[in-house]
């Protein structure tokens, strides 16, 4: 039996067309994604792209400057997507250590729900960014690291959880939201918002959470 449209809402924007007004950039930019994912970087050509946004060649050049240079706004705009709304998100939860755990995981699994193919890119293709660009994207990756340590070390501190290694715990709750965009399918068992939920329970169980009886 088919899903109600509510549990399976449409698809969001994508991450690296936001802020984009131009159409023909936008579509650029989404055949980017959809070719990279598709093909990874070095199987995609320029000639790809823009067949893939029906445009020519020539037209593409006069939007981007290369494949690499959509590779790297590709990666930064799904990162100060992923940083801007994890920030909002901890402001909104508030001091509590299980509230932010659980708001962060939100966020970051949300995102990788909303827009996998970009975050196969992130994870893919990080290597394929050359030094000046490759230097921009890990120091916003390397902020969003830091939320999670920061998170999760302030709930040992405060005695809220018991894991003896907060920062180790940090990084593998981090890789486990992330590889969530490797088999999520929104026709799949479970919804996003299922999966959010029970990915937000699993982080609480590594950083040793336990509810009062």
């Amino acid at each position: 039996m088919p899903r109600s449209t509510e549990k399976n809402p449409p698809r969001a924007m994508s991450f690296a067309v936001r802020g984009t007004d131009d159409k023909v950039a936008a579509t650029l930019i989404t055949a980017a994604v959809a070719t990279m994912a598709a093909k990874g970087y070095h199987g995609t050509s320029v000639r790809d792209i823009a067949s893939e946004a029906g445009v020519a060649v020539g037209s593409l050049y006069n939007y981007f400057g290369s494949k690499q240079e959509l590779l790297a706004l590709i990666l930064n705009r799904g990162l100060d997507a992923l940083v801007e709304e994890t920030e909002e998100a901890l402001l909104a939860a508030g001091s509590d250590p299980v509230d932010r755990l659980r708001a962060i995981v939100g966020v970051h699994v949300g995102q990788h729900t909303k827009a996998p193919r970009e975050s196969l890119l992130g994870n893919s293709e990080l290597r394929s960014l050359e030094p000046q660009h490759y230097a921009v994207v890990v120091t916003k990756r390397d902020v969003q690291r830091r939320m999670f340590d920061r998170v999760v070390v302030d709930g040992v501190d405060r005695g809220v959880f018991t894991t003896k290694t907060p920062v180790d715990t940090a990084r593998f709750i981090v890789s486990a939201c992330t590889a969530v965009a490797g088999w999520f399918h929104p026709d799949g068992p479970l919804t996003a918002q299922e999966v959010t939920a029970r990915y937000q329970d699993i982080a609480l169980d590594a950083v040793g959470y336990r509810k009062d009886p």
